[in-house]
């Protein structure tokens, strides 16, 4: 039997094992050994550590050159590892391993002679693992990569059917374990990221019978190169597939599977929890926009691992990016909650933005927001600005849900003040002065819309397209639609070609304003061709979120031709636009606004208000039909002239600058006798006639 006398860890038996040596039942004391290896003999300390322990001559080097690595003397340790001939070794090795064991009565060999196998095959092991050791020591990784890639080919060649489950040598087993573990790192420090790739694989595709903490770090380890290497590893080897499993496509689907297989083994209790694994998780799935997964990971996550407020806040997050705002809003309240963390500022925060996307929460945000402004002190005072801003941001919806003109008036002045003083905090902040330019084109102040919508082109480059169309709008609505024309061409200039859908229907709108609608006909053709190219491009696989980033869809498009159509009485032709638009979407209250129209047009008055009627119980918010209802009563005689004002008095509630629900309140008030106030809807609808944009400035949000 050949090894030290002793097999443990602790700094005691360490200094034993340098001290004496022992083998075959034979010790000795190392200070002849030692005294030799100082004077550079190093034949003589092997031919005495032979002799004194009847060893071989592979077996007396790799006990000489683990001794001069335990002193520290790395070079020493080289020169006595380079002598060790590792094929002749495996080749007296490999028989004693590929032979067939036969059955328990009548074996051939002793357990003795099987325990001198594992130890000399461990011995021998070792020594190239520790020659590794040693070139790593010394920067010669690629060497040191070589010889450790030794040791694993080794062991494949000693143990064909892979390292036994029992009966193995605790030193031969921690040995090839440590090598599958360090071969992926010595190439990766050495910059051969393919073969570090490889080696990660290997690593975990064969059976080197690794325990689960190592099996763990060496998963992890691979998941982090996948992640930050930059390598691209595709996809494994046709040999390395079972049939029926899942391969990965690309190194995010790999990465994130073993981060997945990680998480797993911590719920079965087979490794301990390691934070950082949920952290790389985190990471990966938000490269790929999987924030849904992301959150049901961790809700498997056992409690007492997070902290709930932490679990709920981070929760909230995933939520909020899958867009089930209502859902994330619920855990920030609990988070928030004067129990838990009522002072969160980033919480604060992410609930004031939530509650901005909402008319109806926009109160509630409003706190959320002003709660914000106020923790936001110390070293938390960068983010008062974009506290403000939120602040701004939810007064702005607020007031669009008031119902009392005063405070609405007094909302829309705050909102203004907040997101000017937000300015103050964050001057470089593009999508505030995008917000600014919003709020002042929503209530007519064109000029400063004009200003704010030039300084975030400016600011931008003009590389972001949202700034273009602002720009289009503002122009559009002091009239000055031909100007308005060379922004959007000089825009389409700079705008790739999948993402010109929104400023192509500007441009037909724009068209039809000047009253050239065989142009804007050619346009809106011109505009379908890409919408449907871009759909093809895709395939009917194409994912929620490339769907959710066409600005304009076909619907659209077909809607928006059939509304043109409508105009210029062509039944036909928008009774077929109506078709193709209703095969892609057949319920939409778009859709029966376009019908109506085109019913009104031929004098179909009942199917008309039938279909205004129904677009209205589809969406009781959609303006467009509340005004056409409200303008068909008013032609019903004096009874119905209270369900006409209440119609469009809840219109102009929800878009107090809609000039058409101006207008027909005037004719209602007039048939009514209220000659003061129709002249005043008279007035205010004359005035926003002269400052109506071509689209809404709500569909730049």
């Amino acid at each position: 039997m050949v090894g030290s006398q002793s097999a443990g860890s602790s700094e005691n038996e360490e200094q034993k094992l340098v001290r004496e040596l022992c083998a075959n039942g034979i010790c000795m004391q190392t200070t002849e050994v030692e005294a030799k290896l100082d004077e550079g003999n190093i034949q003589e300390a092997e031919s005495s550590l032979r002799e004194g322990l009847q060893l071989n001559f592979e077996e007396a080097r790799a006990l000489l050159g683990r001794l001069e690595y335990q002193r520290g003397n790395v070079e020493g340790a080289l020169r006595v590892f380079d002598g060790i001939d590792l094929q002749a070794a495996i080749e007296r090795l490999q028989p004693s391993f590929s032979e067939k064991q036969p059955p328990k009565k009548g074996r051939s060999r002793s357990d003795a002679q099987q325990a001198v196998s594992w130890h000399a095959a461990g011995l021998v092991l070792e020594a190239v693992y520790l020659k590794a050791k040693s070139l790593q020591k010394l920067g010669r990784l690629s060497d040191a990569a070589n010889e450790c890639k030794n040791v694993l080919d080794a062991v494949e060649r000693i143990f064909q059917q892979g390292i036994p489950d029992v009966q193995v040598d605790n030193r031969l087993q921690g040995t090839v374990s440590q090598a599958v573990e360090l071969l992926p790192e010595l190439w990766k420090q050495a910059g051969r990221y393919d073969e570090a790739m490889s080696a990660y694989r290997r690593a975990l595709l064969s059976q080197w019978n690794l325990d689960n903490d190592r099996c763990a770090r060496i998963q992890k380890g691979f998941a982090v190169f996948l992640l930050h290497s930059g390598v691209e590893a595709g996809p494994l080897s046709l040999a390395a597939q079972i049939d029926g499993s899942y391969v990965p496509k690309h190194n995010l689907e790999e990465a994130v599977l073993l981060l997945m297989i990680l998480i797993r083994k911590f719920y079965l209790g087979k490794i301990k929890w390691d934070p950082s694994v949920m952290e790389h998780l985190i990471f990966a799935l938000s490269l790929c926009s999987q924030s849904s997964i992301l959150a049901k990971q961790l809700e498997e996550i056992m409690p007492g691992v997070f902290h709930r407020v932490d679990r709920w806040n981070t929760l909230a997050l995933c939520y909020c990016g899958s867009g089930q705002n209502n859902v994330a809003l619920n855990l920030l309240r609990k988070s928030l909650h004067k129990h838990e963390r009522p002072d969160d500022l980033m919480a604060l925060l992410l609930a004031a933005k939530i509650c901005n996307e909402d008319y109806h929460l926009a109160a509630e945000g409003v706190g959320y927001a002003q709660r914000a402004i106020e923790k936001a002190q110390g070293i938390d005072e960068h983010l008062k600005g974009v506290a403000v801003r939120m602040l701004g941001l939810c007064l702005g919806k607020q007031a669009k849900v008031s119902s009392s003109d005063f405070e609405k008036s007094r909302l829309q002045s705050e909102a203004l003040k907040s997101l000017e003083g937000a300015v103050a905090f964050e001057p470089s902040n593009h999508d505030l002065i995008f917000e600014l330019g919003i709020q002042y084109a929503e209530q007519r102040n064109l000029n400063a819309a004009l200003r704010y919508a030039k300084q975030f082109i400016d600011a931008t480059g003009g590389s972001i397209l949202k700034g273009w169309r602002l720009l289009a709008l503002v122009l559009s609505a002091q009239q000055r639609f031909s100007e308005a024309e060379v922004v959007i061409d000089a825009a389409l200039d700079e705008t790739a070609k999948w993402e010109q859908g929104p400023l192509l229907r500007l441009k037909a709108k724009l068209k039809i304003s000047q009253s050239l609608p065989m142009d804007a006909i050619e346009t809106y053709r011109y505009l379908l061709a890409l919408v449907q190219a871009r759909r093809k491009s895709f395939g009917p696989l194409r994912s929620i979120y490339q769907a959710e980033d066409e600005k304009v869809n076909e619907f659209e498009v077909w809607n928006g031709l059939a509304d043109l159509y409508s105009r210029l009485s062509h039944w036909k032709d928008v009774e077929v636009c109506l078709g193709k638009a209703r095969e892609l979407k057949q319920y939409s209250a778009e859709l029966l606004h376009t019908e109506g129209f085109m019913h009104q047009g031929r004098g179909e008055v009942q199917d008309a208000m039938c279909s205004y009627i129904n677009a209205f119980l589809l969406e009781p918010s959609y303006v467009p039909c509340k005004i056409l209802i409200g303008a068909l009563l008013s032609k019903m005689g004096s009874d119905a002239l209270p369900v006409a004002r209440s119609m469009l008095s809840d219109a102009l509630r929800i878009e107090p600058t809609n000039r058409m629900a101006w207008y027909y309140l005037g004719m209602v008030h007039r048939d009514d006798g209220r000659m003061a106030d129709a002249t005043d809807c008279f007035l205010a609808a004359s005035m926003l006639e002269e400052s109506d944009p071509i689209e809404s400035f709500r569909s730049i949000r």
